[in-house]
């Protein structure tokens, strides 16, 4: 049995993409689509590159991203099919990558999330990315933005593109490119429009390429990437290694309860178990939770493979515990999800102390007899 309260659904992302002319063009091969997140969380959908070149003059796309102002694109390359460590370097330099926008001369821009794509989930993946707004189109804004990729020597490099309307209600798109000991320079232009929304949303078919993952392999194989910027990845990978694949739960109830912070979730969840003479676990366990805040400021693919883990870890645990008395556990929200009918019930927090741990306990005894 438990007890829980629905968390939020999170904010969708943006996307965006466009293929390249060029030398470059044939070995990156880059999506031909974009969803651009505006503010309110709509989406506006644009194609890009050879796909819209017989598509007619489009001012909603030009007023988006056009004059006045200018715009400019930035995001991280994944290659097709790319392993676990790649995918992790690609998300650590992605939000490092928000970090610097976010301060020094570019920190007056707008910045909007995006996600480049190909239409049906084709070859190239999804790639996370960002659209940097200039208003004031200072030629500033790109000296800033090439040095950004200057610093930026190892793999896997961040793609710079640039946004230009025309009088005629056109907007083209941009591609810079580095060239051997002579710099940079624009490679393009391809046109952009706007494209109707796709039926199925763009990250379905990367979906085993994030952060959520089917089992406890898909979540370790992230860790395991992480080992060598991240010591103590090791030290959890070494304690999942020690929990058995099947955790067999044994005869007594196991009680998960969740709640949002600041409603009294701890004090319940130690009441119960002192009631109960209970084992009081908590998720992530103890024994890895003082690396939680180390984790949690990693982008989501590592820290999600670090909570699916410790999931596991807590699953071992209650699977040992449970044969020798009551399982209380304070937040395993995603491990007993994944039970068939665990029984949930949701409990009202607002009352007094006393009353919602005599509701709580009503509630345990009616269902565990």
């Amino acid at each position: 049995m438990a007890f829980a309260s629905l968390p939020r659904a999170p904010p969708l992302l943006a996307r965006f993409s466009g293929p390249r002319r060029g030398a470059g063009a044939r070995a990156m091969a880059p999506p031909r689509c974009l969803a651009l997140e505006l503010p309110g969380c709509t989406l506006a959908h644009l194609a890009v590159g050879a796909g819209a070149a017989d598509a007619r003059p489009d001012p909603g796309a030009a007023a988006l991203l056009g004059a006045p102002g200018r715009s400019f694109s930035l995001f991280v390359p994944v290659a097709p099919g790319g392993d676990c460590a790649a995918r992790v370097r690609a998300a650590r330099l992605h939000q490092r990558l928000l970090r610097q926008l976010r301060a020094g001369p570019l920190r007056g821009c707008q910045l909007h999330r995006l996600l480049c794509y190909c239409p049906g989930g084709g070859p190239d993946g999804v790639h996370r990315g960002v659209l940097l707004r200039d208003p004031g189109d200072s030629p500033d804004t790109r000296r800033a933005l090439l040095a950004l990729l200057d610093s930026h020597v190892e793999a896997p490099r961040p793609r710079l593109g640039e946004f230009v309307g025309s009088p005629r209600h056109e907007l083209w798109h941009f591609l810079w490119e580095l060239q051997d000991g002579r710099g940079w320079r624009q490679v393009g232009p391809e046109p952009v429009v706007r494209a109707p929304e796709p039926a199925l949303h763009p990250v379905v078919p990367d979906l085993p390429g994030s952060g959520v993952f089917p089992d406890r392999e898909a979540a370790r194989a992230v860790l395991e990437a992480c080992t060598p910027f991240i010591p103590e990845a090791r030290a959890v990978l070494d304690l999942v290694d020690q929990c058995p694949e099947q955790a067999q739960k044994g005869k007594f109830p196991v009680i998960v309860i969740e709640g949002l912070d600041a409603t009294g979730k701890t004090t319940v969840t130690q009441s119960v178990a002192e009631s109960l003479k209970a084992v009081l676990l908590k998720s992530p366990p103890a024994c890895i939770s003082q690396w939680r805040k180390l984790f949690d400021d990693e982008p989501t693919i590592v820290r999600r493979a670090f909570y699916s883990l410790g999931n596991y870890i807590v699953a071992s645990e209650i699977a040992k515990e449970s044969t020798k008395s009551p399982v209380i556990v304070d937040r395993v929200e995603v491990s007993y999800q994944r039970m068939e009918n665990p029984g949930c019930h949701v409990v009202d927090a607002s009352p007094s102390r006393e009353k919602v741990l005599q509701g709580v306990l009503s509630l345990i005894q009616n269902e565990c007899n």
